[in-house]
């Protein structure tokens, strides 16, 4: 896995890390200029939500299933799992066909955030499970980057 530049200032262009990957995890980093309740704000609002990945009624209340339109891949089921707030969001996506949890992990960094974006569960030994996989393993980076218009 490769570690964020932690040399570099939280104020400063956002960084991020090339996504690491273990069986079946995805794991991205990124960094924002902006303080952890902001970057909060962009994970649990739905309006805020669709503007830099799909539209949904997401909601940081732990139980709370929604559905995510994820266009050509249609509605994805999900269940808020895990509510930590300024801290941790994780839900379980897409049930029960790619059956999938991503959590968000937020850390002060300085005057900005450091974002953990774990993708965990895929099944490899199934075709919907390798190619959402590979294809999710290099998108995560460009989708976390669109938060950063979201937070201008």
């Amino acid at each position: 896995m490769t570690k964020p530049d932690t040399t570099t200032p939280a104020a400063t262009a956002p960084a991020a890390t090339a996504p690491a990957a273990g069986a079946g995890t995805i794991t991205v980093e990124h960094t924002y200029a902006q303080a952890p309740a902001r970057v909060w704000r962009a994970l649990t609002e739905p309006a805020l939500v669709a503007r830099w990945w799909a539209a949904g009624d997401i909601r940081a209340e732990v139980g709370h299933r929604f559905e995510m339109d994820m266009g050509p891949w249609g509605q994805q089921p999900c269940e808020v799992l895990a509510v930590e707030p300024e801290r941790l969001f994780s839900f379980r996506f897409a049930q029960p066909t790619l059956d999938t949890i991503i959590t968000f992990r937020l850390t002060p960094d300085g005057a900005g955030t450091r974002l953990t974006l774990t993708h965990e569960g895929f099944n490899l030994d199934t075709p919907m499970g390798r190619r959402a996989f590979e294809g999710m393993r290099p998108g995560w980076p460009g989708i976390l980057a669109k938060i950063e218009a979201t937070l201008a």
